[in-house]
């Protein structure tokens, strides 16, 4: 029991020094001013900026649904797959994640502006050039390019657990397809859709690289404007702590949501 506590002693200092603490200054500055006084006014500012947190909240949700409706079908010609196809296949969705995430982004900036390979291609058929770069459609777009494996890892983990027998139980019961995902494939995927949807809410509210690099500065997200009190010329990180802090509890509801969620799902099954 000794030997457990004190291997685990490196584990909790990291927790320390890279989590508790790093967030404990962001609740002390969000609720202090210049001079260090106690202060609600970061807070009040936040009003300034909802179009901006509701306009990241929206394209975060978006950007979730797409990348669900995208990755169930795949993650499930994946789990059905041969041994070697899925892995292979996996191997194929986890390649983009080995590149820099600046570098996949700006890679669609090349594809979307307007002599993009995109609009060459759509020009030999007399079309264009089209708008494609520099709108809320492009963020969505890499939103979605970006975290659709997030989506995909989890769900396929949980749908190569579920027994072929219990789908082939099904069919033989006379299930159709559209019957047989919804009262078998979906259920028994919860978990996975759950922490799907985590993993590709929380970097997509939170993102600021894709929004600067695709959105052409008119589509600026709460990540942007924390970015800039803390990097920008109007420097104020007691203001970004404070933007930093109701992001970090608008997070920690829809984690504490959707595992409730889940939690209902799995009792249900039960």
């Amino acid at each position: 029991m000794k030997t457990s506590k004190a291997l685990a002693i490196p584990y909790v200092v990291w927790i320390l020094i890279f989590t508790v603490v790093p967030l404990g200054l962001v609740v002390v500055f969000a609720l202090t001013d210049g001079d260090g006084g106690f202060t609600l006014q970061n807070l009040f500012d936040m009003s300034s900026y909802m179009a901006v947190l509701f306009r990241s909240i929206i394209f975060a949700m978006i950007a979730t649904v797409i990348c669900l409706i995208l990755a169930f079908p795949a993650a499930y010609i994946i789990s059905r797959a041969k041994s070697f196809n899925q892995s292979s296949l996996i191997v194929l969705i986890m390649v983009p994640m080995w590149i820099s995430f600046i570098l996949r982004t700006y890679a669609w900036m090349t594809l979307l502006e307007p002599n993009g390979l995109i609009n060459r291609f759509l020009g030999l058929f007399g079309i264009g050039p089209l708008n494609l770069i520099n709108n809320a459609g492009a963020v969505i777009l890499g939103m979605v390019y970006n975290y659709l494996p997030f989506m995909i890892l989890p769900l396929y983990s949980v749908m190569v657990k579920i027994d072929q027998s219990v789908i082939e139980a099904a069919q033989d019961l006379g299930s159709s397809r559209l019957s047989l995902v919804r009262r078998v494939i979906l259920p028994l995927s919860m978990p996975g859709i759950n922490t799907g949807i985590i993993a590709v809410f929380i970097p997509s509210v939170s993102t600021f690289v894709i929004s600067r690099m695709l959105g052409g500065g008119t589509n600026d997200l709460i990540g942007d404007l924390i970015e800039a009190q803390f990097l920008g010329a109007s420097y104020n990180p007691h203001l970004g702590s404070a933007m930093a802090l109701v992001l970090m509890i608008i997070v920690l509801f829809m984690m504490s949501l959707f595992n409730q969620f889940g939690s209902e799902e799995e009792g249900a099954m039960l």
